[in-house]
């Protein structure tokens, strides 16, 4: 099946979360987050060495759109159902619909930090990618030192397959970092 036709769902629900597909517009309460975030994001995120201007945020956005249409990339932003606040970002990426496996990333507006929620999104986004969307292989990969990154999937079950020693440097590019990998798969038939 041509990956373009598959079916995917623009929206995900948890106990108290909506996790839905970004919509043009989303690029300024997007943008506060991370204005809020800085600090925390920072050491981990390449896209936040900078204050990013609204625009560019927007942009950003309009892009992720265009990458869940294509299916190359599937962005899903969070939401707290009976608030309707933005939380934070999570989805797919480096998807391989010919093996079967994809990666998970994230990232939350640190207000809403240490409450569960990204727990609870990325559970959800899990089981959707292996039941729903038949993937064979959801990986995590973490910097070995974010220790709060490393706490969701460990939290989840996933599987830490090993770590790549100096695989990647640091956002500042000054040091050699280590990367964890974390996996959950189907058996294997």
């Amino acid at each position: 099946m041509n990956h373009i036709l598959r079916e995917i769902a623009t929206s995900l629900e948890t106990e108290r979360l909506i996790l839905r597909m970004p919509q043009v517009g989303d690029g300024t309460v997007v943008n506060q987050a991370i204005v809020a975030s800085l600090d925390e994001m920072k050491p981990w995120l390449p896209f936040v060495q900078t204050t990013p201007a609204v625009e560019n945020t927007e942009a950003n956005i309009r892009e992720s759109i265009s990458n869940f249409m294509r299916r190359t990339g599937l962005r899903f932003l969070i939401f707290n159902k009976e608030t309707n606040e933005y939380i934070g970002t999570t989805g797919f990426h480096n998807i391989d619909w010919d093996v079967q496996k994809l990666e998970i990333g994230y990232w939350i507006d640190t207000r809403h930090a240490g409450k569960g929620y990204m727990v609870e999104a990325i559970d959800r986004l899990s089981r959707y990618a292996l039941e729903d969307l038949e993937m064979k292989r959801v990986e995590i990969r973490t910097e070995a030192e974010n220790v709060k990154s490393r706490a969701i999937p460990e939290k989840l079950g996933f599987r830490l397959e090993g770590i790549l020693e100096n695989e990647d440097l640091s956002v500042d590019g000054l040091r050699w970092t280590d990367t964890c990998i974390y996996a959950k798969t189907t058996k294997k038939p």
